[in-house]
């Protein structure tokens, strides 16, 4: 089965769920055109835009036009708490089939590399192989300059709020920081 190109969209960072990337300021217009340039040149489909209803109209036009019979998406802290642990994880295996996958991503940098850090990799595989369609949705507070960025940032920002997120989880970032 042949995968199609994932999607990017930069929108301006929001507070969601009282919850903002305070430790890095979001990616200035020319570092977004210079990642979006280096994503399409790795073909990828690459929509900006400078809001988050901006990108909730590309996502909604992106479901209509894909009509997708089966959508799903890299993490859900409902499902989290309602459901056991064996049965999330075929959730998951059963994600790798679906038609439309959408997920976030921890950095992109303006090299159009991507980053993330997963505990059982439901972001990361799907990526890799298995739905339609996948749709990354990447503020532009996650856009960084290069790697060693990247890695910095999933060190010091994204990795401690996952931790925050899930209680109770033994990771690695919640043990040693």
């Amino acid at each position: 089965m042949e995968q199609t190109p994932k999607k990017i969209d930069a929108a301006k960072t929001e507070p969601q769920n009282g919850r903002t990337d305070t430790m890095q300021a979001p990616a200035a217009e020319e570092a977004i055109a210079r990642c979006a340039a280096a994503l399409r040149r790795h073909h990828f489909d690459v929509v900006t835009v400078k809001t988050p209803e901006e990108a909730f109209e590309v996502m909604r036009a992106t479901v209509e036009a894909e009509q997708p019979k089966l959508v799903s998406f890299g993490d859900s802290m409902t499902m989290r708490a309602s459901m056991p642990r064996p049965e999330r994880l075929e959730i998951r295996r059963q994600a790798l089939l679906c038609d439309l996958f959408v997920t976030g991503i921890n950095a992109v940098t303006e090299q159009g590399t991507l980053h993330w850090l997963d505990m059982v990799g439901n972001r990361i595989a799907p990526v890799a192989f298995g739905p339609r369609k996948v749709v990354i949705v990447a503020g532009r507070n996650k856009i960084v300059a290069a790697r060693a960025q990247a890695e910095d940032r999933i060190r010091t920002i994204a990795a401690p709020q996952n931790v925050a997120r899930h209680p109770g989880f033994r990771t690695p970032c919640a043990r040693t920081g």
